[in-house]
């Protein structure tokens, strides 16, 4: 989770506004169950009365208030009090801790003066008289608000509140007021409130989904965007580390979750505890009594979330592994469904999918049947919570010392801390696979490149590139191997010659090839470019000399232009002439579309000979200083072969040309060929030389060639002195 969170902390700005949008939305949503509890307990059950201070009242109102007052108190209440012109006394305009105190100093009084008559039997004016002529004392009078307080007990509050307010109510009722009008009043002035605040609560909730969308996408690009860099800048090492199978996951479905994720935690994982802590503070400040119910159901969902994820999280682990399982074995199936049906394979790749799906589908039911619990068990407890609530509640409304609407409101905020808990356990399935998708993308993002540029790379020399390759007593293993894949090889292929590679399969020929643009490193010894050291280069600098052809041909979605144009500095003409030179232009001309024909990902609308002559082209388009060709002539048919290899030397005659062939017939026109042996070198020479001195090229040629032909070869190379021109 700690990844996600790094990863939106580059969009502080937009995820500090969404967090301020949901503290306001948290905000409205508290103060709706508010609300609802006056409009129960002030509304409907006090007539819309607010405070024990009246709004007004008449004189003799104010002066039996007073006789339960001390004196300091009662010169607070006349001061708060101003005569109008009908000989009553109106509130006078009060901050709101001073009308609070206000409140709580005539909310006994009133209730004195509600009670005495039906308690006593006495009148105010009884009173007041008996204060007069000194029967009585203020003291006393005092004391005996204090008694009847005591009297009250635990219902205290509760029962005050409510008679001083039915006091008030009818002190509004002697004044000639329209109840019911006034009742509606507060009615309606609340039901206002409510609906703003639903109002401003959906606005923000809109704009917060609108932020979340926006950064998740953002988050998907960047990430995708970062991988993909970093991927490209891979060797082929670190691209066999990690397999392309699961390259192609981490970059596709590994960072759909946490895009799915990341609007799930700027929606729901930052909301859940903002209203969470507002629900716990609002059931602190109902003074109910009923706080532990919130607790035990807390308690109780954080064991329920603990089991649960300590039981799938090694499955949601296991999953992703899984899916790379089904990528790969998916794409080697479609990629190799000729051979599949060549062989009759269907059945036992068939079987081969089924397992990898199987166990990917027995992963998914296992984790989704132990988190299907999980809804039912979250209901049951806030089922608890809302009986336990409304049982001990209940017995609370009946002693008195608790409304209706407040236990309506307890409800309420005890049901949305329950489900804050219950979004983050909703989440909570998501989150374990999506921490793993992110670290899964970290390892990727964070895997150093085997092959680094220079910290200075060697500029180009003043006489330009010329294209000399040196190597000087290079051996190379693979990653991981034992063994020397290629050892102590030195040679040197010069500007203006063709050097060939031949050997038995798995000599190391496209390794020496691989090690020119620096796909891997030499594990010892060095290549040179013009006396350069290759790895003094930068890599984009190394790549642009040279002109590489794969032994796979590959071409990319588009069409023939964009395929020959793909080094991005090739010119039409240059395009045209490179297949023209490569014999693809017949072959092009006689499309309908010629230049502009469509080329389907991997170049599966073109035989394999077509393919192989594009792929030669684009690299000759290149100009480059040095052709790599890797046994890049194997699909053709030997007219074309001669026919390309002619138009080529002209085209690279001042260029270097590496050859690696399995076909004697491709190379018989070497300046130089290379003869390896279990990765080091057999024999080096022109063709003639090496037909009566290499015992392996001797093998090699005579498993190819006739008697007849290799006495012809030799005899027309004695004639004309050097390397043949087919």
């Amino acid at each position: 989770m700690g990844k996600i969170f790094q990863y939106l902390s580059k969009y502080k700005g937009a995820v500090f506004v969404a967090i301020l949008l949901l503290i306001l939305q948290a905000y409205c949503e508290l103060s709706l169950p508010q609300y609802m509890s006056d409009i129960v307990d002030i509304g409907i059950q006090q007539g819309g009365i607010v405070h024990t201070a009246p709004d007004e009242m008449r004189r003799e109102t104010l002066e039996n208030l007073c006789l339960f007052l001390s004196e300091e108190d009662e010169e607070i209440v006349r001061n708060s009090y101003a005569e109008n012109g009908a000989g009553n006394f109106e509130r006078n305009q009060l901050e709101k801790e001073e009308l609070a105190a206000l409140d709580e100093m005539l909310e006994m009084p009133m209730v004195m003066l509600v009670s005495m008559e039906e308690q006593t039997g006495r009148k105010p004016e009884d009173l007041k008289g008996m204060l007069e002529s000194r029967q009585i004392t203020r003291e006393q009078m005092l004391k005996m608000k204090e008694e009847a307080q005591k009297g009250m007990g635990d219902m205290s509050d509760t029962m005050a509140e409510q008679r001083a307010r039915l006091g008030v109510k009818e002190e509004y009722r002697q004044l000639g007021w329209n109840l019911e009008h006034y009742q509606n009043r507060y009615m309606l002035r609340t039901g206002g409130k409510m609906l703003a605040m639903a109002v401003i609560m959906m606005g923000a909730a809109i704009l917060t989904g609108l932020i979340a969308a926006r950064v998740s996408a953002q988050l998907g690009r960047d990430l995708r965007g970062q991988v993909f860099r970093k991927v490209v800048a891979f060797s082929h090492s670190e691209i066999e580390h990690f397999s392309t199978a699961s390259l192609i996951t981490r970059s596709t479905n590994d960072i759909q979750q946490i895009q799915m994720v990341a609007v799930i935690l700027l929606r729901m994982v930052v909301y859940a505890p903002i209203i969470g802590t507002g629900g716990v503070l609002k059931v602190i400040n109902t003074k109910t009594g009923m706080g532990w119910i919130i607790a035990a159901a807390v308690g109780g969902i954080i064991l329920l979330v603990g089991a649960l994820m300590s039981v799938t999280m090694p499955r949601f682990k296991k999953m992703q592994t899984l899916v790379d399982r089904l990528n790969l074995v998916s794409r080697e199936i479609l990629t190799g469904v000729p051979v599949i049906r060549a062989f009759s394979r269907e059945k036992f790749e068939e079987k081969r999918f089924e397992g990898a799906s199987r166990d990917l589908m027995q992963t998914q039911l296992f984790t989704s049947r132990v988190m299907s619990m999980m809804m039912p068990a979250m209901m049951l407890i806030m089922n608890c919570v809302t009986v336990a609530i409304v049982w001990f509640g209940s017995k609370g409304v009946d002693l008195g010392n608790l409304q209706v609407g407040d236990m309506m409101a307890f409800i309420t905020y005890t049901m949305q801390i329950v489900m804050a808990f219950l979004m983050i356990t909703m989440v909570s399935v998501m989150l374990p696979r999506a921490g793993v998708a992110a670290n899964r993308i970290d390892e990727v993002i964070k895997t150093e490149e085997s092959i680094l540029d220079a910290v200075q790379p060697v500029e180009e020399p003043e006489a330009g590139w010329r294209g000399e390759v040196v190597f000087h007593d290079v051996s190379f293993s693979y990653p991981g191997a034992g063994e020397h894949a290629v050892s102590h090889l030195s040679f040197t292929a010069e500007p203006g010659k063709t050097t060939a590679i031949i050997g038995s399969t798995g000599c190391g020929k496209s390794t020496v090839l691989n090690l020119i643009p620096r796909f891997y490193d030499v594990t010892e010894g060095q290549i040179t470019m013009d006396g350069v050291d290759i790895r003094s280069i930068s890599q984009k600098k190394l790549r642009d000399l040279i002109g590489y052809v794969p032994q796979k041909g590959v071409l990319f979605s588009g069409d023939i232009a964009s395929n020959l144009q793909f080094a991005g500095n090739v010119s039409e003409d240059d395009m045209k002439q490179a297949a023209r030179i490569a014999q693809a232009e017949e072959f092009i001309l006689e499309k309908e579309e010629q230049y502009k024909s469509p080329i389907s990902q991997g170049g599966t609308n073109v035989s394999g000979g077509q393919k192989q002559r594009l792929s030669i082209a684009r690299a000759i388009a290149k100009n480059p200083k040095v052709y790599l060709f890797d046994d890049s002539f194997s699909a053709l048919d030997y007219k074309t072969d001669v026919a390309l290899r002619k138009a080529l030397a002209e085209k690279t005659g001042e260029a270097a040309v590496i050859i690696v062939a399995q076909r004697i017939s491709t190379i018989l026109h070497a300046d130089q060929i290379i003869v390896l042996e279990d990765g080091e070198i057999a024999g080096i020479g022109t063709h003639r030389e090496l037909i009566k001195t290499c015992g392996t090229y001797q093998e090699i040629a005579k498993s190819q060639l006739s008697e007849r032909e290799l006495q012809k070869t030799s005899d027309e190379k004695e004639e004309k002195g050097g390397p043949s021109d087919e």
